[in-house]
């Protein structure tokens, strides 16, 4: 397993985004259990959740619960396992995602998390997504706090411009270490957020990193995927899948990059895993750049 940073802290270089776990078409306790427990197997040490992760009303914090059983019925040791959360967003339960990003709201759902998980600090808490209801030194300045009172050791943002990240920055120093926005071969609109994380030392998250690969736990039952792509065909060539050749070639897009594929079932965790080890020549990544979506 190949690892890189996020602040202090050492994670495999491909995490786990446990939100498939959760929400619509969520497998059943056991299942969820057994794909944390295999990505742990697999040497991954980066689990992203949120509070919202969940499917119907009065579950808020239903993923960070069952990470946290999932992690206290591992049968070897977790402190090396970096469980990054986020505060910000609510689900009804119709099936919607609302943002609320005051600072009341933001310290009282961090305070919740830290419980929700069993542990005296969250790692690493992110701000889900900036609420434009709310001047956003504001929501930022509440990570601040957060910091400041230990109930978080790191801080975050998701969803964020380039904008947000340097006003982030400014507030939070060494305090901020990620930005997580959506990345992936056919959403690349955040190139400009992803030189500026490498540029200021901040990992950088992909979320959805399968996207033009695969369809995403947030397109529904329904969403499209694609077929015919070089990422297909050097998969083919490699006899691997082209879920590892789109994560191997996330990994070369930036040091400071750090995908967290989502995953339902043990086999699909083990399978992302292996990327982290997978290099792509420079004819494969020349195929694969030339053939990016437009």
């Amino acid at each position: 397993m190949e690892y890189r940073t996020i602040g202090n802290t050492t994670v495999s270089a491909v995490g786990l985004g446990a939100m498939p776990l959760s929400i619509e078409g969520r497998p059943d306790e056991k299942r969820a259990i057994a794909t944390l427990h295999a990505a742990l197997d697999a040497g991954v040490t980066l689990i992203d959740t949120a509070d919202s992760y969940h499917w119907h009303v009065g579950e808020r914090g239903h993923n960070e619960l069952l990470v946290a059983r999932a992690l206290a019925r591992y049968g070897s040791d977790t402190s090396g396992v970096l469980v990054a959360t986020k505060g910000g967003r609510g689900r009804p339960g119709d099936g919607s995602w609302t943002v609320t990003g005051t600072p009341g709201h933001l310290k009282h759902a961090a305070e919740a998390s830290r419980k929700r998980l069993g542990v005296e600090a969250i790692g690493l808490y992110q701000l889900h997504k900036p609420d434009p209801a709310v001047p956003w030194a504001d929501s930022v300045g509440a990570l601040l706090e957060l910091l400041d009172a230990g109930t978080i050791r790191a801080a975050g943002i998701s969803n964020v411009n380039t904008a947000q990240i340097r006003e982030a920055h400014a507030i939070l120093g060494d305090g901020l270490v990620s930005v997580q926005n959506q990345y992936s071969p056919a959403v690349r609109s955040s190139e400009p957020e992803l030189r500026l994380s490498a540029e200021l030392g901040l990992a950088f998250l992909p979320w959805s990193p399968l996207g033009g690969i695969s369809r995403s736990s947030l397109d529904g039952p329904s969403g499209p995927t694609s077929a015919g792509t070089a990422f297909h065909r050097i998969a083919a060539e490699r006899g691997v899948s082209p879920h590892q050749i789109a994560l191997a070639w996330l990994l070369t897009r930036s040091p400071a990059t750090i995908p967290v594929p989502g995953a339902s079932r043990p086999a699909s965790i083990r399978d992302s895993a292996r990327a982290a080890d997978l290099k792509l020549s420079t004819a494969e990544l020349t195929q694969l750049d030339d053939e990016l979506p437009s």
